[in-house]
């Protein structure tokens, strides 16, 4: 595959030669060049515990396409590419439930409604994986539902919430290598930042572990990110 913007993770082709309906995609997921997603810590205060998230997201915040740009400007080019293409026909979010939030185990408080406020940006329905179910809630577009269920099992109910258009995996590291071990997972782009974390959930040691299933194509950034761009074999 040569690269060509990001339409070329979503003109992935089955083995019949048709092209694959509602793909599982991972979209703009960070980690640090030693392959960690997110630090230790993790509290209300700090999302990412002791990482840093400005220096893992610095190429996306800078773009003219970032979403949460309250100023003209903004750089296009590649790293724009990628910050345009998140919401891409995307119908239907799944995450893990520290991304939702830092609370384990039973729900202490019903209040907590995430870390976005009441404009979230996903804009579909998100499907929170817990063990610890509650109510649904809806945030302007955005509603958020709280399933307990094995992957495969979630990602069903994603795909009915999603109308046809395709589901993004967006975290945090557990929940990707819960769908990558189960072979879920369509595409993936991942942008490694030229940071060091040394210590964190690690999604991989090596990208190249996941060459048994994707090919892969990398394509560097004037940034200093290189994108890593996953499609299955």
């Amino acid at each position: 595959m040569s690269f060509s913007g990001p339409e070329s993770l979503t003109s992935v082709i089955d083995n019949t030669g048709g092209t694959v309906a509602q793909l599982l995609r991972v979209q703009n997921f960070n980690v640090s060049s030693d392959g960690i997603g997110a630090g230790e810590d993790q509290s209300l205060e700090r999302p990412f515990g002791h990482a840093d998230p400005e220096r893992l997201f610095a190429w996306a915040g800078a773009t003219a396409s970032w979403p949460m740009r309250t100023a003209p400007g903004g750089s296009r080019g590649l790293d724009d590419y990628f910050t345009r293409d998140y919401a891409r026909n995307i119908g239907a979010e799944i995450m893990g439930r520290n991304k939702f939030g830092p609370q384990r185990g039973p729900w202490s408080d019903h209040e907590w409604r995430g870390w976005w406020g009441d404009e979230p940006p996903f804009r579909t329905p998100v499907f929170v994986m817990t063990h610890h179910k509650r109510p649904s809630i809806t945030l302007s577009d955005t509603t958020f539902h709280f399933v307990d269920g094995d992957p495969a099992t979630v990602l069903e109910q994603a795909r009915k919430a999603a109308q046809g258009r395709d589901i993004r995996l967006g975290g945090g590291v557990t929940t990707i290598r819960q769908f990558l071990d189960a072979d879920l997972v369509d595409t993936m782009h991942v942008a490694v930042s030229p940071v060091k974390l040394g210590s964190g959930l690690r999604l991989w040691e090596s990208p190249d572990e996941l060459l048994d299933r994707f090919h892969l194509e990398v394509v560097p950034s004037p940034s200093g990110v290189t994108h890593h761009l996953f499609w299955r074999k």
